[in-house]
Formats: C-alpha cells, sequence, structure tokens
C-alpha cells in the first residue's frame, strides 16, 4: 500500500477525537485525510480497509514522555538510531507521534539528544520533538534523576532549547530554581514550559504560569502534595483552565482516586507513560546513571525501591483509565490524543480525525485496548490489515 494512494480504513465505531461515530469510514490520501464518511458513502472505485468485528478506530495516542523503549534508553543512545528504535517499540502500542526525553544529562548531552531527535524527525513524522526533563530542577525532589547534574540554566542553554523551530520542544523544570524571565523566554520562543522536580509553593507556581508555564510534569509526583494550609503546585495546576497535566496510569506513581479528583478540577489531563527501555523491549532491566533498575510485578524501580519510570504503555494506560478512573473510552482516547496535541501546539494536524489533519490512526479492541494497527501519515505499520 503505497503512501501516495487514496484509500479509506472503515469500522463500526470512529472516534474522531470528539464523537464516536457508527459504521463509517476514513478516506486517506497521502499523508492526510480527505475526509470522513458514512462506510455505505464511500465511491466504489476506493480500496477499502475494512477492520474486523467490534475494532475501534481513533486518532493515534502521542507520548509527551517517552524515556526508552525497545530496550533503549534516551540517556544511553543520544542518536538517530536509539530515537527510532524507541519510536518503533512504542508503536505497537498504538503510539504514532512522540517526544523521546532525556533525562537530566550534561550540556553536552543535551546536544547530542537535540541533533539526534532534529535528525530522526526529519524523516520519520512519529518524532513529534523532544522532552528535556531537567537539568533545572530541585534537589529536594529528584526522583532518580542524578542530583549532581542538576544546574541553573544560563545564556547557552537558552540558545540550545529554543534553537529548533521545526519540532515540539518540551522542558520540565522547577521555577523556583530558575529565573522568571528563563520561563518566559522559552514560552515566548514556543518552547512549552512544564512544572517537575520542584519545591515550588502555590505562589511561585501562579507566578510561572503567569509568565509562561503550560505543563504539570508526572503530577503528584515528585512536588508537595496538597496540604490545608500549604496548597502548593497541585491545587495551582488543578484551578487553571490553561495548563495540562501528565498522569502516569500504572497504578504505582499516583492512586487511581488521587487522579480521580483531579479529573475534577479545571486543568486538562494528558495519559503519560514515562517509559523505560523495557516497554517493548525483551529485558527485565537496564541501567541508569550506572545503577541496576529492575521491573518486578510491572513496578520500575531502585534497589532502594524509588521509582525510575514506568514500565507501561500507551494502550494500556487508556485501558487503565477506563478501568481505574471511571472514565469512558472516548475520554480515555482524548487524554491519550487529542490533549497531548493541544498542548504541543499541534492541534491543528494531529489528534482528530477529520479533513487535513495527518492520517495519524490506531485500531484497536476496544475492552483490552490490543492494538490492530497503527497509521502514521497514512503509512501502516505492519500492513496485516488489507484491502
Amino acid at each position: 500500500m503505497s503512501a501516495a494512494q487514496t484509500y479509506a480504513i472503515a469500522a463500526g465505531h470512529v472516534f474522531d477525537g470528539v464523537a464516536v461515530l457508527e459504521d463509517c469510514a476514513v478516506i486517506i490520501e497521502g499523508a492526510h485525510i480527505v475526509d470522513v464518511v458514512s462506510r455505505g458513502a464511500l465511491p466504489a472505485s476506493i480500496p477499502v480497509v475494512h477492520l474486523p468485528g467490534d475494532a475501534w478506530l481513533a486518532p493515534g495516542f502521542i507520548d509527551v514522555q517517552v524515556n526508552g523503549g525497545g530496550d533503549v534508553l534516551f540517556n544511553d543512545t543520544t542518536t538517530e538510531e536509539g530515537v527510532d528504535a524507541i519510536a518503533k517499540a512504542h508503536r505497537r502500542y498504538g503510539t504514532t507521534g512522540l517526544l523521546p526525553t532525556l533525562i537530566s544529562d550534561t550540556r553536552e548531552k543535551m546536544v547530542a539528544a537535540l541533533g539526534a531527535v532534529r535528525a530522526a524527525a526529519a524523516r520519520n513524522p512519529s518524532v513529534l520533538g523532544v522532552h528535556f526533563e531537567g537539568p533545572f530542577l530541585s534537589p529536594e525532589k529528584p526522583g532518580v534523576h542524578d542530583k549532581a547534574m542538576f544546574r541553573e540554566p544560563d545564556a547557552n542553554d537558552l540558545e540550545l532549547l529554543t534553537s529548533w523551530h521545526e519540532g515540539a520542544v518540551l522542558v520540565t523544570l522547577a521555577p523556583e530554581r530558575v529565573p522568571s524571565a528563563f520561563i518566559t523566554a522559552l514560552a515566548q520562543a514556543g518552547v512549552r514550559v512544564s512544572l517537575g522536580h520542584s519545591m515550588a509553593n502555590y505562589e511561585q507556581t501562579q507566578a510561572a504560569l503567569a509568565a509562561g508555564l503550560t505543563g504539570f510534569t508526572h503530577l503528584f509526583n515528585a512536588m508537595p502534595q496538597l496540604s490545608s494550609r500549604a496548597p502548593g503546585p497541585i491545587a495551582a495546576a488543578l484551578e487553571s483552565d490553561r495548563a495540562w497535566f501528565g498522569m502516569i496510569a500504572d497504578g504505582f506513581h499516583v492512586d487511581p482516586v488521587m487522579l480521580r479528583l483531579a479529573l475534577r478540577g479545571r486543568a486538562r489531563p494528558m495519559l503519560v507513560t514515562d517509559a523505560m527501555p523495557t516497554v517493548g523491549g525483551s529485558k527485565g532491566g537496564f541501567s541508569l546513571y550506572g545503577e541496576e533498575i529492575t521491573v518486578h510485578d510491572g513496578r520500575c524501580s531502585r534497589r532502594d525501591g524509588t521509582l525510575a519510570g514506568a514500565a507501561i504503555d500507551m494502550a494500556t494506560s487508556v485501558r487503565n483509565a477506563v478501568r481505574d478512573l471511571h472514565v469512558p473510552l472516548p475520554t480515555a482516547l482524548q487524554f491519550a490524543s487529542t490533549e497531548p496535541a493541544e498542548f504541543l501546539g499541534l492541534g491543528t494536524l494531529l489528534g482528530r480525525l477529520a479533513p487535513a489533519f495527518r492520517a495519524d490512526m490506531v485500531a484497536f479492541e476496544p475492552v483490552s485496548i490490543d492494538v490492530l494497527e497503527t497509521w502514521v501519515a497514512g503509512v501502516p505499520a505492519s500492513g496485516k490489515l488489507r484491502h
């Protein structure tokens, strides 16, 4: 099947990012969607892929926090080939767009990471940009990050982080550890700024939001918790309708009860995996900063028990959102596609199945969320489903 030809994908349920359409088809020409029509309205001349049984078709999942996959850790393999391997590993779980994420490291490693992502993104449409999680973080909330890597930003950092305009750049930082002008300069250059690994109080978080911060990295984790007399960054996040927050729905990072509470706030939720190399890989562990990380019963941690990223994929995240967060499947799909697309400023290109949007799609079984096929820019990953 050529990426340039016109064809259609028909399903009993098509979620277009807003509503569930019954017995419809998405018509694709080249890399983009040209129309969404009822199955009966399809021209006879168009080849059609008919999804089996009760399978759904939806916008492909977008993951803004991917540390690794396919036994590759981005920090250790800051190469074009490493980025491709990570994207390939996650695509089998419905992720059609992602940000390879560099955990706090040296400036030299940051330069290499950006170069690798830029090179990969130039030919791999799954690579939407890069996420720098650190190194401008709080030593009081390091999580699994190496505190020796933490530092304050300087002019060279600002130049690096604002040097790429073709892809999305996301920076997780502790706002109390950087000048407010640094946040403003990043935001004005189109960089997405997110709070994470921070000890910021409510007032400092409010100031950061005013300066241009729009995200909260893995809400609840590595930040002060809600308190009756110290609302902190979580309260500031949940009362803002101009901010997005990431949810790791693996059952280990945050109790589902707390995530259900967060969903009642005004902020916009996104599912993220915080995935490590074991996702889509064959090994039971990996090394981070020279320390062994293992996965036991789905929990990814250091020997001292500290959580070290996650061993979850986006398809499982969607399933857990339905099961544990008690949201309807269409809402969970929005958390996995429409919301992250909007957060990255790509909401007119990705996250919906509508004319002029890129044909990034996932077909899946609606109970288990087992992925049957994915398409990126109109090209199927496996070609198992044929017209």
